[in-house]
This record gives structure tokens, C-alpha cells and sequence, in this order.
């Protein structure tokens, strides 16, 4: 990595040192300040010992001993009258005990976005100066003077709690998209379908996803004998990206027996929207929007379909999209959100994040992987295979069309054989029953529970409600 961060350094060190260097010009006839070179060096510091801090956000935070005798290459140009004045830094030796985080934490590799860094201490700073050959360091009373300097100087810019962020990957790599709202979609009606059973009728119904999502796509009921169906059914989608998602919408022909018949589709982006306003559509189907609109096979008749659609931006992004409502930038009226914030009712989404587990152990196995009842509804984690502490970061949301107060999330650790055809396949390593209420007023919870019928295991889970 030091490569890396040899670059970022010298890099965050020519940002600061410019305006410095500035406040001087003009000033005792110096004319300009300028790097003539700056890197670092081949030889990477060295840590002594690492001792890492567990957090319940999404970071690693260590803390460490560090010394750096490096071979840096560190040249200051100085021009002062007519002269140009040369002055390099060498034998430059750093003793540290420095905080380090990496965050957040990603899938994509390095696994960290951000490198922060702030020192628990003031450093020691050990470094000779030549200037024209010589080495100024050795007149008396300077050597003391610069060293106190520097070390209040770098103390006052990374001195805890200040801090010196050093980016690692380029966050539109590395962000995971989240929800930012909901898509409510209304099926009106079609209109003059395609004829496709021998009775010269249809039994239409329609199919809705938006792009970029794994999700089961929803379903309208059938219609049974209709060329000219009425629907007035309505569906919630998750929104996580309203600049680039599409919504898909495909009529179908149900039949008893075999696949059913697409009787035309049609493609609407979410970039069209305003958010909360409801928009009509009567979309012209097609038989396949990957094609020309004026081949053959779309300029056949197909029908139409009526839909309305409202994009709602959850609370805390309603912001983002402001400037989207209409070329002034209007905003929703302040009694409205005053209105919002003052109710906990609505529609909203209910984001659980199970992190991982620590010290659970099986009888027989330790298998372990996480299973969660919600409402009916049961998902599962990945199974981690001979782990005592594993790692899931597994996300799952529910769209609700009320706040779950009252309500509790059953999440049970268990482990399974990596054969199911055997005795004792299967044991429950512990559980817990978490109460939503906390999370509807606090917005948000990330802690660590202690499982139920286990002697020492806990699960890390993180759970967000977000109002619509």
C-alpha cells in the first residue's frame, strides 16, 4: 500500500503547504515558494504492535506504535531577489502513536474507502535541512526551535480529534446503493388488448420490476375473458437509484397449461417523475423495447396501458431531490414537512442488517448461518462453514404500510450439517427477539444482543426505519 500512500500524502501535503507558502509572497522580497520535489521514498514506516477497537459502526480502528527512518526526496525551491535558493530535507526520522480507521467498509476491494488518521500524542520529528550544501540544523538554538515548531504544528492539524482522511477508493465505485424512496405504482386499466385464445379473448394480467433489482417482480390478478381488463391495483417498489432506474411493465396472457403469452410491454425511467406528484401514463405497448420502435414488429397495434406513478423520497433524501420539483426549486411547503415530522404513522421501510455473530458453538456442528421471522416472512443468511464467530453483512428489507410499533423481529442462529442426510442435521444455537418500537422512534438501533439458550454467543444486528 505504501506506493499508494505515498501518492495521497504528498499529494494532501501540496494542498496545505500552498496556501502557506502564499501568505509569504511578496514579503521580504520573496518572489515565490514552490516543491521542487516531493515523495517519500521506498522504505515504507514500520509498525510496532496494533491493537484493534471494536466498533458497532461499519469501521476498522487501530491503534498503533509507528516509526518511519525513511529516504524521502523533499526539495523546496525559494526564490528571494534574484537568487534561487535550494533547501532540502534529509535523514528525516518520525516516531508516532497514531488512531487509524479504515471506513466505511465495502465489497469491492480494498474493502475500505477512506484511510482516517489522527494522533493520540504529539510526535517526535527528527530531520536535517541543507540549504546551498550546508547544514543549517547545527547552528545553535535553531535545531530546538524548529523541532517544537513542527510538533505543535502537526499536533494543531492531527492532534486528536482532528483528523486527516486520506481517500483510497473512489466512493462512486465503492458506494452500495441503498433505498432513497418508493415508487407507488397504481395499475389503472388496458385498453384494445391482442386477441390470443381461440375464443378471440385474452386472460391478461401485468408484471412490474424496476431495473437493477433480484426482487420477485409483482403481479397484478388475472382477468379473465378482457380485452379491456380494469385493475385499479396498487404497488410499492423500493427506489434506489430514481436518476438511472427503470420501470418494466409486461401484460401477459394467462394460460392453464405451458408459458404464458406477452402481450406487449413497455418501459418507463424514473428520471420522467416528479417527486410527490402523481403522473397518469397511457403507455403504447410493444412487443420489445429492445428494438426500433418503427420495425415491423412494433408498428402492429398491441393496446394500452394506464398507469399512475409517484416517486415519494424517504425524509432524510427529500432534500437531495428538492431541486427537482420545478425549475424555481421549490419544496415541499414547510406546514407539510412540519406535518410529517410530527407523525410517526405512514408507509416507510424497514432496513435489518445481520452484521455477524461472536462465540457460538454447536454440540455437534458449527455451521452457522441466521434465520429471521418478520410478519409471516422468513429469510436466511449464507451458512459460514467451521465458525465459531461468523461474518454475514446480509441485508434484508420489508415494505411496511404502517410503523411496526409493538412489533418484534425473531432472529435464531442455527447450524446445519454440510450433509442433510444425516441424524442431528440441524441445532439452534441461540435467539432473540428484538423490539421494533425502539427502532420507529430512535430511527435507527445498531447493537450487539446476547442469544437466548447460549452461554456466550451475541449477534451483531443494525436496524433502520425510514418514513416515506
Amino acid at each position: 500500500m505504501w506506493p499508494c500512500l505515498d501518492k495521497a500524502i504528498c499529494s494532501s501535503i501540496r494542498g496545505m503547504a500552498e496556501p502557506m507558502f502564499a501568505e509569504y509572497i511578496g514579503k521580504f522580497q520573496i518572489q515565490s515558494i514552490e516543491f521542487e520535489t516531493l515523495l517519500l521514498g521506498t522504505l515504507s514506516p514500520k509498525l510496532y504492535g496494533i491493537k484493534v477497537h471494536e466498533t458497532n459502526e461499519n469501521e476498522i480502528v487501530m491503534e498503533t506504535a509507528i516509526k518511519w527512518a525513511g529516504n524521502p526526496n523533499i526539495v523546496l525551491i525559494l526564490r528571494l531577489f534574484s537568487l534561487q535558493i535550494r533547501i532540502q530535507l534529509v535523514d528525516l526520522q518520525i516516531f508516532a502513536a497514531p488512531r487509524v480507521a479504515l471506513k466505511p467498509l465495502v465489497p469491492a476491494f480494498p474493502c475500505f474507502t477512506n484511510i482516517v488518521v489522527s494522533l493520540l500524542e504529539k510526535p517526535h520529528v527528527d530531520f536535517g535541512m541543507k540549504i546551498l550544501g550546508g547544514d543549517i540544523m547545527s547552528i545553535p538554538g535553531l535545531y530546538q526551535f524548529v523541532q517544537e515548531t513542527i510538533r505543535k504544528q502537526v499536533s494543531n492539524l492531527y492532534l486528536w480529534p482532528h483528523v486527516l482522511e486520506i481517500p483510497i477508493l473512489d466512493a462512486s465505485v465503492a458506494a452500495t446503493k441503498r433505498p432513497v424512496g418508493i415508487l407507488h405504482v397504481n395499475v389503472v386499466k388496458a385498453l384494445k388488448l391482442s386477441k390470443m385464445d381461440l375464443l378471440g379473448t385474452s386472460d391478461p394480467y401485468v408484471k412490474l420490476s424496476l431495473s437493477g433489482e433480484r426482487l420477485p417482480s409483482k403481479k397484478t390478478t388475472v382477468k379473465m375473458n378482457n380485452l379491456n381488463p380494469i385493475w385499479n391495483e396498487k404497488f410499492k417498489l423500493i427506489v434506489k437509484d430514481p436518476e438511472s432506474q427503470v420501470l418494466q411493465l409486461q401484460v401477459y396472457d394467462w394460460d392453464k397449461v405451458g408459458g404464458h403469452d406477452r402481450l406487449g410491454m413497455q418501459l418507463v425511467p424514473l428520471k420522467v417523475l416528479t417527486p410527490y406528484e402523481t403522473k397518469e401514463l397511457t403507455l403504447d405497448l410493444l412487443k420489445n423495447t429492445n428494438t426500433n420502435i418503427n420495425e415491423y414488429q412494433n408498428k402492429k397495434p398491441r393496446g394500452q396501458l394506464v398507469v399512475e406513478l409517484k416517486f415519494t423520497p424517504f425524509r432524510e433524501e427529500s432534500s437531495k431531490f428538492s431541486s427537482q420539483l420545478d425549475g424555481c426549486g421549490s419544496m415541499v411547503s414547510r406546514d407539510e414537512r412540519d406535518l410529517q415530522d410530527d407523525c410517526v404513522g405512514g408507509a416507510g421501510l424497514l432496513s435489518v442488517k445481520i452484521q455477524g455473530a461472536t462465540s457460538v458453538e454447536g454440540k455437534r456442528h458449527s455451521n452457522p448461518y441466521a434465520v429471521m421471522h418478520f410478519r409471516g416472512e422468513k429469510k436466511k443468511t449464507k451458512m459460514v462453514k467451521k465458525c465459531r464467530d461468523p461474518v454475514w453483512n446480509e441485508d434484508f428489507e420489508f415494505m411496511l404500510e404502517e410503523p411496526p410499533l409493538g412489533e418484534k423481529i425473531h432472529i435464531e442462529v442455527r447450524s446445519r450439517r454440510s450433509s442433510r442426510f444425516s441424524f442431528f442435521s440441524k441445532e439452534s444455537l441461540g435467539h432473540v427477539e428484538i423490539n421494533l418500537g425502539d427502532v420507529v422512534h430512535n430511527g435507527r438501533i445498531n447493537t450487539k444482543y446476547h442469544l437466548i439458550n447460549s452461554r456466550h454467543g451475541m449477534i451483531h444486528v443494525q436496524i433502520k426505519w425510514t418514513v416515506a
